[in-house]
This record gives C-alpha cells, sequence and structure tokens, in this order.
C-alpha cells in the first residue's frame, strides 16, 4: 500500500508494533512483548476505569464519526456524497412537499400584488448570495467582490422602497454565476435555468441546482483530500482511536476478547497436536508466536457471524470484511460444485468448451445474495444442477455422444443439492483449501506482490479468488500498520502475563 513507512520507525512502540506484523522467530517476539517500549510516548495507553460524562461520550462519538469518515475517504475510491431526497409517497416527503408549496405560493402572491412585495425574495436572494460565496477558493476575489456588489441586499432593500427591483435581473446574473462555478455534469440544468419564464418557478429550481452544486462541491473537496488523508491516515486513524481510548477506556473489550479466542483456538491445534505425538513432552509450556495468533484472529473474520459485534479496531472495515465473506461463500460453493460435476462426469465435461466459464455465469446469478436469512440455498444448488445437467447434456448430443442417463443426472443433482449440509465433507475440503491460501497470503511480507501457490480444486476460481485475496490482505496489512501498538500490549498481557505483571510492579513502586 502506497503508505509512508518511515512514519512507523521513529518510536520504539512501533518496533513492538512490526513484531506482531513481521514473521520473526518466537524468541524476538517474546523479547519484543517483554521490552519497555510502551513507556514511550508513542505506545497507546489505557486510562485508569472512571465515570464518563454526557459530554465526555459525545466526545468519543465524535471521535469515532471523524474517524470512521475519514477511513472511508481516504480506503474507498468511490466513496461519494450524493444527492438523496424523501420518497413522494413518504410522510416526511409529504409533509416538505406541502410546506415547499406553500412557501412558493406565498412568494408569487407577493410578488404579483401590487406594489408587489419583496421581503421574501430579498431573503432568499441573501442566502442565495451566501451560498455562491462559499463555492468559491480562497483568493478569487475579483468573483467575490463582484457577488457582493450585485447581490447586496442593503441596496436590493432599497430598490424596493422605490418599487424599482429588477428579480429577472438579478435572477439572470445568479444563473450566469452558476454556470461558471458549477461542475460540467451542470451545464443541461443551467440551461433548463435559462430557459424558465415564471419567476417564482425558477427561483424555486435556483435552489434545487444549488443543493445539487453543494453535493458536487463536497465530493471535489474529498477528491481533494483523499491523497493527503491516505499520506498521513496510520498516524491519524491511531491519533483518533487512542483520544476515543481515553475518553472510553472499554474501546478494547471486543479486541481483546477476539485476540483471546485466536490464542485459544492456537494452544487448543497445539493440544491436539501433542497428543497425537506420543514422544512430546506436555509439560513444557506451548511457545505461540504473535504474529499467528493475529493471523489465526483475522482469518476468522472472514466466517464472522455478523450478528456478533466486530472488535472495535475493525469496525472501519467491517462493511468490506462482510462483503469479502459474502464473496468467499459464493466462490466456495462454486468450486464445490465443479469438484463434485469433475469427480461425477469429469469424461463428459472435459471437452465442453469454457465449462468453466460456464459454470460461473449460471451460478453467480442464482447464489445472489445467499447470505440473506430469506435465501434457499438447497433450491438454487438444484437450479444450478439443472443448469449443468442441460449444458452437458447439449454438448454431448452436439458431439453425436449418449447422454448422461436418468439416473447419473439424479446422483449429480443429488450430491451438488448435499452441498448445504452441515459438515459436507467436500464443503469442508474446499473450506480448508481456501482458508490455506489466505493463510498463505498473510504469511507473506507485505512487500511481495507475487501470490501464493493455489491449493488443488480451487483452479476454477483462481482468478477471483487472488482478487479477493489481495483485497483481504491490503485491509489487513494496513489495519496492522495503524493498530499493531495496541494488538502488542493486549498480546503481552495475555501471552506472558508474568513479564506485565512485573513491569506493572516496578512501574508502581518507581512512583
Amino acid at each position: 500500500m502506497p503508505l509512508n513507512d518511515d512514519q512507523n520507525s521513529d518510536s520504539d512502540s512501533s518496533r513492538l508494533s512490526e513484531s506482531t506484523v513481521s514473521s520473526s522467530d518466537t524468541e524476538y517476539s517474546r523479547q519484543s512483548f517483554n521490552s519497555d517500549s510502551s513507556s514511550k510516548p508513542s505506545s497507546p495507553a489505557s486510562s485508569p476505569p472512571k465515570v464518563i460524562t454526557f459530554d465526555e461520550l459525545m466526545a468519543a462519538t465524535r471521535n469515532l464519526s471523524n474517524w470512521t469518515l475519514a477511513h472511508e475517504i481516504a480506503v474507498n475510491a468511490n466513496f461519494c456524497i450524493k444527492h438523496e431526497d424523501y420518497p413522494q409517497n413518504s410522510f416526511a416527503g409529504t409533509v416538505k412537499q406541502i410546506v415547499h408549496k406553500a412557501f412558493w405560493d406565498h412568494l408569487e402572491s407577493e410578488l404579483n400584488e401590487d406594489p408587489p412585495e419583496y421581503k421574501h425574495a430579498i431573503k432568499l436572494f441573501e442566502e442565495i448570495k451566501e451560498i455562491l460565496l462559499s463555492f468559491l477558493t480562497p483568493g478569487a476575489n475579483r468573483i467575490h467582490n463582484q457577488i457582493c456588489e450585485v447581490l447586496d441586499t442593503d441596496l436590493i432593500r432599497q430598490q424596493a422602497e422605490h418599487n424599482a427591483v429588477d428579480i429577472p435581473g438579478l435572477a439572470n446574473y445568479v444563473i450566469n454565476t452558476m454556470g461558471k462555478l458549477c461542475a460540467p455534469i451542470r451545464d443541461n440544468d443551467i440551461k433548463q435555468l435559462k430557459a424558465t419564464d415564471n419567476i417564482v418557478e425558477l427561483l424555486r429550481q435556483i435552489f434545487r441546482v444549488l443543493d445539487l452544486m453543494k453535493v458536487d462541491m463536497a465530493n471535489y473537496t474529498i477528491k481533494s483530500l483523499r491523497p493527503y488523508l491516505w499520506h498521513n491516515l496510520v498516524d491519524y486513524e491511531r491519533t483518533k482511536f487512542q483520544e476515543i481510548l481515553e475518553e472510553t477506556p472499554s474501546a478494547l473489550n471486543l479486541t481483546t476478547e477476539w485476540i483471546k479466542e485466536s490464542i485459544e483456538d492456537e494452544l487448543s491445534s497445539i493440544s491436539d497436536e501433542s497428543s497425537s505425538c506420543p514422544g512430546a513432552d506436555s509439560s513444557s509450556k506451548p511457545i505461540i508466536s504473535p504474529t499467528l495468533v493475529l493471523n489465526n484472529g483475522y482469518l476468522k473474520l472472514l466466517q464472522w457471524d455478523y450478528c456478533k459485534t466486530i472488535p472495535e479496531t475493525l469496525i472501519t472495515d467491517e462493511v468490506r470484511l462482510q462483503e469479502l465473506r459474502e464473496k468467499l461463500n459464493q466462490l466456495k460453493v462454486i468450486a464445490c460444485v465443479s469438484l463434485i460435476t469433475n469427480n461425477m462426469v469429469g469424461a463428459a465435461v472435459v471437452d465442453v468448451p469454457d465449462f468453466t466459464d460456464h459454470l460461473k455465469r449460471i451460478s453467480l446469478p442464482l447464489l445472489e445474495g445467499m447470505n440473506k436469512k430469506s435465501f434457499d440455498l438447497k433450491e438454487a444448488l438444484n437450479a444450478i444442477g439443472v443448469q449443468i445437467c442441460s449444458i452437458v447434456n447439449k454438448s454431448l448430443s452436439e458431439r453425436g455422444l449418449p447422454t448422461l442417463s436418468e439416473e447419473m443426472q439424479s446422483n449429480l443433482m443429488g450430491q451438488i443439492a448435499h452441498i448445504v449440509e452441515k459438515n459436507n465433507p467436500v464443503c469442508s475440503l474446499i473450506d480448508k483449501r481456501i482458508q490455506l491460501f489466505m493463510r498463505s497470503l498473510l504469511a507473506l511480507p507485505s512487500f511481495q506482490k507475487c501470490m501464493p501457490t493455489m491449493p488443488g480444486g480451487l483452479s476454477v476460481i483462481q482468478r477471483e479468488i487472488e482478487f479477493l485475496g489481495s483485497q483481504y490482505a491490503s485491509i489487513v496489512n494496513f489495519n496492522k500498520k495503524v493498530y499493531g501498538p495496541f494488538y502488542a500490549n493486549i498480546l503481552r498481557k495475555l501471552l506472558f502475563p508474568e513479564a506485565a505483571m512485573e513491569k506493572t510492579e516496578v512501574e508502581t513502586s518507581s512512583n
């Protein structure tokens, strides 16, 4: 990722963080986690428990909002603000429509009086003036002065007293100025404004287009900020999260539990391996790599139940991780279907041109939304089975070969439908191989661009899974850069509690 690696090289806490990211040996990890680096100012520190006031809670909420927004702008190239209105048939939409109609009808009646009443029209031009000025960049003095001169509300009020206000002339100036300031996408809107004769309708449409221009300006600002945010995002997110942690000391509880579960899984795995090796020394305390613990935790996110709250340090990427999980589940089903088909009727499909592409084309639309509770996976698998039998039989017929028997088709469709069953052996095998690929991907140094070897059975989804894997690795590597010091403190306390306790006692006695 195009982040400045020098950001993390100036403090001992950063070296501590790197011990969780790099694939260093266990002794080095133990040294790093037992070092005194956490006492440095740049290392994250948690505050003692305290009562939080409402103002402090609101401050933490604002920090959280800024933190998540900055992250989304920086990492999501498609992030933008959209202009959305209430649906017309909704209660809010109906109320808005009634209120707006009443206002514009009242304005029209005022302008039709003899002599005309300009009070509300002047207020509108005053508001238009402020909006136009907000679009200007620093240094645009000429147009700034011109807007202030033409839309001088004091002068307009004086003209109104003598019934000499040129409302159409002012509206025309506003439209021409909007044409100079708007994005090219608004050119058609400006043309439509120029073609509008009714002055009240024209003012109403001017405000509509100004609202669109506000959104355009916000998106332009976001686009301009993105490179700066991206360059400084590691330090910014770490600082913001530290502020949240100081306001809310419990802000790492879920993260601690997530890492603790990963440690327990690793200990269980080591215990199973020891019991299968008769000569293993079961009395010695197992040594666990912090890097392995963290990577196992990240792998669990690919199977995370998103009804549960995700760890706090991953909130900003929750939607992306959820989308990855959903796409991986679709690819897993396609790989299972491909493996079953090749095992049962491999000879029949070997000469079917682009069979794997056919399989993906028919499967992906049928598996769309498969992670929703209302989705019927068995029905989708039955439909995929029918389509596969149809493709195979068509190819066999075109080559003058006998088609699949009814029994063979029934067996094939039955095996495909059984994928939905819990602990299905084919599904379990494919799932393990996807996990193996992702684990290998996380073990690669972040600067290495090549992909690990693709496990057998996944060739049908190789292109797609490599693409998702690169997205997943980017999320993980960036998360480690930002929150490595926080993870280091948690892992030190959980993996080396004696050292953490000794350090606490030393600090207490020195104070």
